[in-house]
C-alpha cells in the first residue's frame, strides 16, 4: 500500500466513524462509567462536531484526490494549524517554522441539517524529504487522532465545570491552544484508558478567547493523587483571601492596562512590601489572575474583573466575599448544627439589618449585588417585556425588591414606552435612584418604600430578582402572595433565580445553596420546587429561560388567566 493510499483508506474509515456517532452515543463510549445525569449535562452543553486525524500527503493535488476518492469535499479551502503545528514541532525537536501544517474541515454527508466534519491536518511530505521519519511516526502512534465536542454558549465558569466534569470520569489534560487564524480555543484530553471509543484523545472546541482557562488546563497535572487533590481543596480560602486583599489594595487598578508591571513599580504605586508583592503575584498567576510576562505581571480577563471602573467590575463581590462573608463562613459548623444562619450567630442579627445598619456596608451589598449583573443582560428581550412594550397606552413593569434598579434599568432603557416602579428600603431606593438618573430613565420610575406587603398594585409585569432565594419556604410564600394580590388578572411576573439541577450535575447554584444556608438563611431551589411555591400562591410556572451565571428566569401567572403579554 502506498502512503497516499494508506493516507486514503484513514480518511475513509474516520468519515465512516463519524457518520455512524452523535454526542449521546460517543461518550458513554469515551468516558466508561458514565451516568444519564451527568450524560444528560455533557450532552446539553456539547455537540459532536468531528473527528480529526494527522496525514502526509506530498502535495496538495494528492492531498484533494484523497479526499474526493472518500466522497469529502475537495475544495474546502485550507487554513493554517499553529496548535498542530506547535504540538510537532515539541515532539519532534524541531522548529516550528518548518512545518507548514494546514487544516482542512469537509463536511460528512448524511450527517444531519449540521453535518459534522473529519478535521484533516496535513503536513506536506514530498518523497524523500526528511520529515518521512516524523511521518511514519505520527501514523502509528495516532498523536493527532481525537474526537471533538464543540461548546455550546462558552463561559469560563462552564469550561471550568465540563472540563471538571471530564476528569471525574478519568479524562486528563494532554494540552491545547488558541488558534487566532480561526480565534478559537481547543483543550485536549487523554480519554481513560478504559475508553471504548477507539480515540484516546478529545477536545472540547470554544469559539473565541479563552486563554485564562486554556492557562489554567496547561497548568493542570495530569493526574492528581487523593492527598494532592485535598490539599488544593483545603486551601480555597487562600485564594478567597488573596483575591479580596488584591482588591482592597487596588493593585489590579495601579497594574498597567497596556505592558506588565515589575513588582518594584507596583509596589511604590500601592504602599506594598516589594517581596511580599511577588509571593502574592506567583500565586495569582497560578490562579489565572495575572499572567507573568518579562519581569513583571499583567492583568487577564479574569484579573481585569477586580478593577474598580472595570465593565462589569466584580471588585465588590472579592470585598463582600473576602470580608463579612467570608467571616460567617468560618462559623459554618454552626449553621450545620443548628439549621440556622451562621452570620445571625456572628453578628447578631440577620445580615439584611445588619448592612442597613451601616451605609458603607450597605453600599457595598448592593454594588456587590450588581456585580453578578451580566446574568440581567438577556432579560429585557424576554417576550413578556416586548409584548409588555408593545401595548398602545405602554406597560408599567414593578420590581419588587429591586435593590439599585440595575435590572429595572436595563429594562426600562431597552423599552423606552415602559414605565417603572421600583419597591424597596430606604437607603436602596437612594441608591436606585442613582441609577436611573445615570441610565437616563429617571423620569420613567417612580419609587416606593416599603416591605413586600406593600407590593404596588396595577403592573403588567412584576419582577422578582434574586429575592425567593433570601427566604424559607413559608416567607417565599407570603412574598409570592402579596404580588398575586396585587397583580392584575392580565399580569405576568418574572422570577429571576439559580436553579438547583435536577440530575445533580455541577452548577454554580449548588455552591450558592451553601452559601445561602450559612449567611442568609435561605436557599437555592429546583424548577419543580419553585412551581410548587407558586401554585401555593394561587400562580402557574409557565416557561422558564436560561441566562448567563447559571441563572434562570421564570415566568409565571394566574394558569385560568390569559395574558395580554404572553405570546
Amino acid at each position: 500500500m502506498t502512503t497516499t493510499e494508506d493516507d486514503t483508506s484513514r480518511l475513509r474509515t474516520t468519515a465512516d466513524f463519524v457518520r455512524r456517532h452523535d454526542t449521546a452515543t460517543l461518550l458513554p463510549l469515551l468516558l466508561p462509567g458514565l451516568g444519564a445525569p451527568h450524560l444528560g449535562t455533557l450532552t446539553r452543553h456539547l455537540r459532536f462536531v468531528h473527528a480529526a486525524l494527522l496525514v502526509f500527503p506530498p502535495d496538495a493535488h494528492a492531498l484533494r484526490a484523497d479526499l474526493a476518492a472518500c466522497g469529502l469535499a475537495a475544495d474546502t479551502p485550507p487554513g493554517p494549524s499553529t496548535v498542530v503545528r506547535d504540538r510537532l514541532a515539541a515532539r519532534h525537536r524541531r522548529e516550528a517554522a518548518a512545518l507548514d501544517v494546514t487544516i482542512r474541515r469537509p463536511a460528512v454527508p448524511g450527517t444531519g441539517p449540521t453535518p459534522r466534519t473529519v478535521e484533516v491536518f496535513a503536513l506536506t511530505v514530498p518523497p524523500g524529504s526528511e520529515l518521512l521519519p516524523l511521518a511514519d511516526h505520527e501514523r502509528a502512534h495516532r498523536h493527532e487522532a481525537h474526537l471533538a465536542f464543540e461548546v455550546r454558549d462558552p463561559e469560563p465558569l462552564l469550561l471550568r465545570g465540563l472540563c471538571a466534569l471530564l476528569a471525574e470520569y478519568g479524562a486528563t489534560p494532554d494540552g491545547g491552544g488558541h488558534n487566532p487564524h480561526e480565534d478559537g480555543t481547543v483543550l485536549y484530553f487523554t480519554a481513560p484508558a478504559a475508553s471504548r471509543a477507539g480515540y484516546r484523545r478529545l477536545e472540547l472546541y470554544a469559539p473565541g478567547d479563552h486563554r485564562d482557562t486554556l492557562a489554567a488546563h496547561l497548568a493542570a497535572p495530569a493526574a492528581r493523587p487523593p492527598a494532592e487533590t485535598l490539599l488544593h481543596l483545603l486551601t480555597g480560602a487562600w485564594s478567597t483571601q488573596a483575591l479580596a486583599a488584591f482588591a482592597r489594595l487596588r493593585l489590579p487598578d495601579a497594574l498597567d492596562p497596556d505592558e506588565p508591571t515589575d513588582p518594584d513599580t507596583l509596589a511604590r504605586r500601592t504602599g506594598t512590601d516589594t517581596r511580599a508583592l511577588a509571593t502574592l503575584l506567583r500565586y495569582l498567576a497560578m490562579l489565572g489572575v495575572v499572567a507573568p510576562e518579562g519581569d513583571g505581571h499583567r492583568l487577564t480577563a479574569v484579573g481585569t474583573l477586580l478593577r474598580e471602573d472595570a465593565p462589569g467590575s466584580m471588585r465588590p463581590l472579592a470585598l463582600m466575599y473576602g470580608g463579612p462573608f467570608y467571616r460567617s463562613f468560618g462559623a459554618l459548623d454552626h449553621a450545620l448544627r443548628t439549621g440556622e444562619p451562621a452570620f445571625d450567630h456572628l453578628f447578631g442579627e440577620n445580615h439584611f439589618d445588619h448592612f442597613a445598619r451601616d451605609p458603607e456596608l450597605a453600599d457595598l451589598f448592593d454594588r456587590s449585588m450588581a456585580a453578578s449583573a451580566r446574568m440581567f443582560d438577556p432579560v429585557p428581550a424576554h417576550p413578556v417585556l416586548t409584548a409588555a412594550a408593545r401595548l398602545p397606552a405602554g406597560a408599567t413593569v414593578v420590581d419588587v425588591a429591586g435593590g439599585n434598579g440595575e435590572l429595572l434599568a436595563r429594562v426600562l432603557t431597552a423599552h423606552p414606552r415602559l414605565r417603572g416602579v421600583l419597591l424597596e428600603r430606604p437607603h436602596a431606593v437612594e441608591a436606585a435612584r442613582r441609577t436611573m438618573a445615570a441610565a437616563g430613565c429617571a423620569d420613567r420610575c417612580d419609587y416606593r418604600t416599603g416591605d413586600f406587603a406593600d407590593v404596588p398594585e396595577g403592573g403588567d409585569v412584576y419582577l422578582l430578582s434574586r429575592v425567593l432565594h433570601d427566604w424559607d419556604d413559608d416567607r417565599c410564600r407570603a412574598i409570592l402572595r402579596h404580588c398575586a394580590r396585587a397583580m392584575p388578572a392580565h399580569a405576568d411576573l418574572l422570577v429571576l433565580e439559580r436553579l438547583l439541577p435536577a440530575d445533580g450535575s455541577p452548577s454554580l447554584a449548588t455552591a450558592w445553596d451553601l452559601h445561602m444556608l450559612c449567611n442568609v438563611g435561605g436557599r437555592e431551589r429546583r424548577a419543580d420546587h419553585y412551581a410548587t411555591l407558586l401554585a401555593d400562591a394561587g400562580l402557574a410556572l409557565l416557561g422558564r429561560t436560561p441566562l448567563p451565571l447559571d441563572a434562570a428566569l421564570l415566568h409565571a401567572g394566574r394558569a385560568s388567566t390569559p395574558s395580554r403579554n404572553r405570546n
